[in-house]
């Protein structure tokens, strides 16, 4: 396996959270698996990625119900066909998604058609029971992207946050919201019965990682400016030990110019 696993038993459910490589943008895959069914949670940005996060899925025996995707940047859906399930999301993701068309898999060159990406069943808001567990499904906006989905399991005290958080990686600060950043820092901190916390890039984490963001989105208001290869410099220099930082990610992640990113 490429990815790396993090297995997670809060009984009756497992969470088993994927990492990608480098490559792969060090993006998260979380599958969640109840009494009976495995629910995924974001697709990978490399094809091959996805197909070992499908293959993980299978050997554990239970089938694969849906996957979710939480927000429209590529990294997060462009795997989606290999699951072979109905994709879910939030209007605005489809919509996104739709309007930005189909892509490419880097490493191959490989077309994936939009008809490929785009989910089928749409999530309203509010709290849906699957095989007996409480999911709670939240729109949240501002931050890294002006809509996204966070998911909640209140009963094993575990927040599905996804790009809300990072842990230990370089956050991608193109809209420049900080304060949107910092609410939603501010939102979900003031709910400590969550214990749990998967993130979009980094290992799963603990509340701890609440001062953490802030302190890093506090830096970015510092640090940003126009120039995204002086910024990329400051903030290294900064957190020397956070991921996402190398030379393929520079146009991913740390560019902040418009121009020059590629969604």
């Amino acid at each position: 396996m490429h990815g790396t696993l993090t297995v997670i038993d809060k009984d009756p459910v497992r969470i088993h959270s994927y990492a990608a490589p480098e490559d792969g943008l060090d993006v998260n895959t979380q599958l969640i698996e109840t009494p009976s069914r495995i629910i995924a949670v974001d697709a990978q940005f490399v094809l091959a990625y996805a197909d070992e996060v499908v293959a993980y899925a299978r050997q554990l025996g239970k089938p694969l119900d849906r996957l979710v995707v939480s927000h429209a940047h590529p990294d997060h859906y462009q795997g989606a066909a290999r699951f072979g399930v109905p994709v879910h999301a939030l209007p605005e993701t489809t919509a996104e998604i739709v309007a930005v068309g189909a892509k490419t898999d880097l490493p191959t060159g490989t077309l994936i058609p939009l008809a490929d990406m785009t989910p089928t069943v749409e999530i309203t808001p509010g709290t849906e029971v699957i095989d007996g567990i409480p999911f709670v499904f939240e729109k949240v906006t501002g931050g890294e992207i002006h809509t996204t989905l966070v998911i909640k399991l209140p009963e094993q005290g575990v927040l599905v946050a996804q790009d809300v958080v990072y842990n230990h990686t370089h956050l991608w600060f193109l809209d420049k919201d900080f304060d949107g950043w910092q609410a939603n820092i501010d939102r979900f901190a003031a709910e400590r019965e969550y214990d749990t916390i998967l993130p979009g890039h980094g290992e799963p984490t603990t509340p701890a990682i609440w001062a953490e963001l802030t302190d890093y989105v506090n830096a970015g208001r510092e640090l940003l400016g126009d120039d995204g290869d002086d910024y990329k410099k400051a903030i290294t220099e900064r957190y020397p030990a956070y991921q996402g930082a190398g030379p393929h990610r520079r146009r991913q992640r740390l560019h902040v110019r418009p121009q020059e990113l590629t969604r």
